[in-house]
């Protein structure tokens, strides 16, 4: 009767373990085994927000099955998001369909028993902002350690990565954030392959001293916000000092007085110079830009670092691109042009900084 009874305790056993394990868990935002990096409002730490393209999310976790907890902002009702969803190393574009959404990365699983994910908006701004609710999974795992190394991109929409992906939706049709990836955008490229962080600290039509499409704001009046678009949450720089900063305006602005345009860029790099004080500059023409604008970019670029320098400036460098790329939607640069772009940067970036 004894060892009847010591079997079955141990079926019992068994049995409920494994009912445990196979059970998943809610782990709220702001659990420390989840790293965040960008431009994200923490004021309510279980429903972090964030609207920059390129914002990105990761964790680790144990177990066969997982989900994400995403809202949406539904801006004006019918924008709807996209990310894309890295799972063991492979990425997965997707789009938020409601403005509470439970999103199985289960289906996306490799073989393994540990897994890395990673969600990343590919959206811009004006798409509505986002918020993680949550993960659900067996277990949390602790993160490896982010690079240490830190890049951040200043720019407009071939920053954003607008326009470049065609491969769901084509050019020309359906809204216009449906060819938006951010997660293979230039600058997001760039860092990978230098193995860095990145912020994309970028908005479609902004530029240094006039912005297109009738819009009221500059890049030097909303780089302190959280929202570069429309928001009025102010930024914390302590909390990512770059060690590299890309600046790729002049796009949106067009020729300008030669002048007028070298005073407000020089200003705009002193702003920025106060903000990151350790941080190494690297100016850029437009990629997209004609003949006509790269070479007006080329001269006023090498103006700017000639007058920062008289002012005492060491950390600052210029890259021309090697020729224009325009063949993704509306003129902007393709998923495979941004590729290409990245491999000039990074190479660039690599023998500047000894990465």
């Amino acid at each position: 009767m004894k060892k009847v009874s010591i079997i079955l305790f141990f079926v019992s056993w068994f049995f409920h373990a494994s009912a445990q394990d196979g059970e998943m868990e809610t782990y709220l935002p702001d659990h420390p085994f989840i790293q965040y990096t960008g431009r994200i409002d923490f004021s309510n730490p279980q429903l972090p927000r964030f609207w920059q393209p390129g914002v990105y999310i990761s964790f680790r976790f144990q177990g066969d099955e997982c989900e994400l907890l995403l809202n949406d902002e539904m801006l004006w009702g019918n924008n709807h998001n996209y990310i894309e969803l890295i799972v063991d190393g492979k990425a997965f574009r997707l789009q938020t369909k409601t403005k509470t959404d439970t999103l199985s990365v289960t289906t996306y699983l490799s073989a393994a028993t540990e897994h890395t994910v990673i969600v990343c908006k590919n959206t811009e701004a004006n798409i509505g902002y986002m918020e993680l609710a949550g993960i659900r999974c067996r277990e949390l795992l602790q993160p490896l350690a982010k690079p240490q190394r830190k890049i951040e991109c200043i720019g407009n929409s071939i920053t954003c990565g607008t326009g470049s992906d065609a491969s769901s939706i084509p050019c020309g049709k359906g809204k216009w954030q449906d060819q938006h990836n951010a997660w293979y955008s230039y600058g997001a490229v760039t860092a990978r392959k230098l193995n860095a962080q990145f912020h994309l600290s970028s908005v479609s039509g902004i530029g240094l001293m006039r912005s297109c499409c009738d819009m009221n704001i500059t890049m030097p009046k909303v780089f302190d916000k959280v929202s570069m678009r429309n928001d009025s949450i102010q930024w914390n720089f302590a909390n990512y000092q770059p060690d590299v900063v890309t600046v790729c305006l002049g796009q949106n602005d067009g020729i300008q007085d030669q002048t007028i345009f070298c005073r407000n860029y020089v200003t705009f790099m002193q702003q920025l110079r106060t903000l990151y004080p350790n941080a190494i500059f690297i100016l850029l023409s437009s990629p997209m830009a004609s003949e006509t604008l790269k070479n007006f970019m080329r001269k006023s670029i090498a103006d700017v670092i000639k007058e920062l320098k008289a002012r005492g400036e060491r950390k600052v460098h210029a890259y021309i691109f090697s020729k224009q790329y325009k063949s993704g939607c509306d003129n902007h640069p393709s998923l495979e042009e941004h590729t290409q772009i990245a491999s000039e940067l990074s190479a660039f970036i690599g023998k500047t900084m000894n990465w």
